[in-house]
C-alpha cells in the first residue's frame, strides 16, 4: 500500500491510499479519484514530507544547533503541484505529447458521439476512419465487451510544469 498527498485543481489538499503507484495512475485516468471537498476529478500528487524513523529524529535532536541565518522570506500559503522528472521521463512525455498531437491532427473529433460512431464502424454501417472523442467509463466498458477495439488518448499534466 502507498499513501499519496493529493491536490485538486482548486487547491484542496487531501490524502488517499492505493495498492501501488500504477493503481493511482489507472484510477485518476478513469476519473475515479475525486476531491472530497469539491468533487473535482482533476487530481494530482502533491509533495509529501518524508517520514523519518525514530533513530533519525534522535540523531537530529543530538546534533548541535545550526546558526540561524536571516529569517527566510515568507512562503506562499497556496499549494501548487510540482514535479522533478528525469531526462528519460521528459523524453517519454515528449513522445506521448507527439503521439496525442498526431492522433488528434489526423482523426475526426466526434465528441460525445464516439461510442455511437465506433459501433457503426465496427458493425460496417459506415466506412472505417480514425476518430477520437469522449466516452463515459460505462460506455467504454460496453464497447470493450462488444469487442470494439479502442484506446484512450494519452493524457498529460498541464504543460505549466
Amino acid at each position: 500500500m502507498i499513501r499519496y498527498a493529493l491536490v485538486c485543481e482548486k487547491g484542496h489538499s487531501f490524502e488517499s491510499w492505493f495498492a501501488d503507484s500504477g493503481t493511482f495512475d489507472k484510477q485518476t485516468k478513469r476519473k475515479l479519484v475525486t476531491c472530497p471537498q469539491c468533487g473535482s476529478a482533476k487530481v494530482e500528487k502533491a509533495l509529501m514530507t518524508p517520514q523519518l524513523s525514530a533513530n533519525s529524529r534522535k540523531r537530529k535532536a543530538l546534533a548541535p544547533p545550526k546558526p540561524q541565518a536571516e529569517a527566510p522570506a515568507p512562503v506562499p500559503t497556496e499549494k501548487a503541484p510540482v514535479a522533478m522528472i528525469s531526462p528519460q521521463e521528459m523524453e517519454i512525455r515528449a513522445k506521448l505529447k507527439e503521439l496525442r498531437d498526431h492522433l488528434t491532427k489526423n482523426a475526426d473529433d466526434v465528441g460525445a458521439k464516439f461510442p455511437e460512431e465506433a459501433r457503426k464502424m465496427h458493425y460496417g454501417e459506415i466506412e472505417h476512419r480514425s476518430i477520437y472523442g469522449v466516452a463515459s467509463p460505462e460506455e467504454a466498458k460496453d464497447l470493450a465487451e462488444e469487442g470494439i477495439e479502442f484506446h484512450p488518448l494519452p493524457v498529460l499534466p498541464d504543460e505549466r510544469n
